[in-house]
């Protein structure tokens, strides 16, 4: 599937679920927007933090790789659900994340239409990232995946079982390249 037009999209779910109130003179009170490319963990999201010259700034963002290749009732309710984000921030005026608020007004809009579910968590296909490092304990030898170094981690298990569950620097981990799949 090609990249969809979201504003259209967004002014429909806007009519339809939020009474209108994310648009202000024509205008969307949100910004709405595909993703570069480099957003492959999740779907979307919404996020209100500072602007150009002071102000606020209100956008959602798509993601390109998660729902490029997905049906279009995967966007709808995806942008639906980061709508929902936006109108309990901007009309609400509350500070939540999945709470009532926000399971009050996603079961309201499930309930009342057919073409596409809103939920908390996607179900989408996210493409697995391989680890870039394995971590070792020195103590105990266990190993894990990591993505990313981590200064100061220490293994979890030896700290919890040789030093009463406070952070030992016995207990740090050390980090190996992972080897790459092939």
């Amino acid at each position: 599937m090609t990249l969809v037009p979201l504003l259209p999209i967004f002014h429909r779910l806007n009519r339809e679920y939020f009474d209108g109130l994310l648009v202000n003179a024509l205008e969307p009170i949100v910004s709405v927007r595909w993703s570069d490319g480099r957003l492959t963990n999740t779907a979307g999201f919404y996020r209100r933090g500072p602007g150009i010259m002071g102000g606020k700034v209100s956008e959602i963002v798509l993601s390109r790789p998660v729902l490029a290749n997905l049906p279009l009732s995967a966007v709808e309710s995806t942008l639906c659900h980061e709508m929902i984000h936006a109108w309990i921030d901007l009309i609400l005026k509350v500070s939540e994340g999945h709470g009532p608020n926000f399971h009050s007004r996603m079961r309201s809009i499930n309930s009342s239409q057919d073409r596409f579910c809103v939920s908390v968590r996607h179900r989408f296909p996210v493409p697995k990232k391989s680890p870039k490092w394995i971590a070792k304990c020195p103590l105990c030898g266990l190993s894990s995946p990591y993505r990313r170094l981590v200064r100061g981690a220490a293994c979890k298990r030896c700290c919890d079982t040789l030093h009463g569950g406070k952070w030992h620097s016995s207990c740090l981990l050390t980090y190996e390249p992972a080897l790459k799949e092939q």
